[in-house]
């Protein structure tokens, strides 16, 4: 599983050249410019377009090649209880509340889907 912070903003460019100004290596980029990935040695930063009360913050989440639906048995074996599986545009996601109640992200991607 990788860690992939999400980093929401209005202005996709610009928080894009401030990452690679800092080292970041551009990676793979929606279609429509809204998502672009920033992969570094130990995971990859996630830009996303959002407006109002969304740009600025951050979001945690981690990418798995596993099944979803595999994760979240797993977390309700653990007395957590994640939310439904929901098809993507890049594929699929879940989320789930930690035990402060800060919602996390885990998404398997489909990169064929928006890349």
């Amino acid at each position: 599983m990788m860690v992939v912070p999400i980093r929401y903003t209005d202005d996709v460019e610009a928080m894009m050249r401030f990452y690679r100004a800092l080292g970041l290596d551009l990676g793979a980029r929606s279609r429509s410019g809204s998502w672009t990935e920033l992969p570094a040695a130990g995971g990859m930063l996630a830009i996303h377009r959002a407006d109002g009360a969304d740009a600025g913050r951050c979001e945690l989440a981690f990418e798995t090649d596993e099944p979803l639906a595999d994760v979240a048995e797993r977390m309700r074996q653990a007395g957590f209880e994640p939310g439904p599986v929901i098809d993507e545009g890049f594929g699929e996601s879940l989320r789930v509340r930690d035990p402060d109640g800060v919602r996390v992200q885990i998404n398997r991607h489909d990169r064929e889907l928006y890349t």
